[in-house]
């Protein structure tokens, strides 16, 4: 995919294909390694929206790698509430 080094890849941190090539091919690294290296998938999606291309992005990249042996959670934007703690009431 030549051409497209300025095309966003994660929104939310606005992450580039040009970065995420240029973090992989540098660092040989795996997609737990690439999320902390560029913060692709860290936004408020937790990388609903981009997970799917990273890992594409690194197999084609990095052949021999396999994403799957390297789970990355995904994290709902919000935290469940009990609706006392919504209420201000107490236990």
């Amino acid at each position: 995919m030549t051409g497209n080094e300025n095309l966003v890849i994660c929104r939310c941190e606005e992450v580039t294909f040009g970065q995420i090539q240029t973090t992989v091919e540098t660092y040989t690294c795996s997609a737990r390694e690439l999320k902390l290296r560029t913060r692709a998938g860290m936004g408020f999606c937790g990388g609903r929206t981009c997970r799917v291309t990273l890992d594409r992005l690194i197999e084609e990249v990095l052949p021999g790698i396999s994403v799957s042996d390297i789970p990355l959670k995904y994290q709902p934007p919000v935290r469940p509430v009990t609706f006392g703690t919504a209420g201000d009431l107490d236990d």
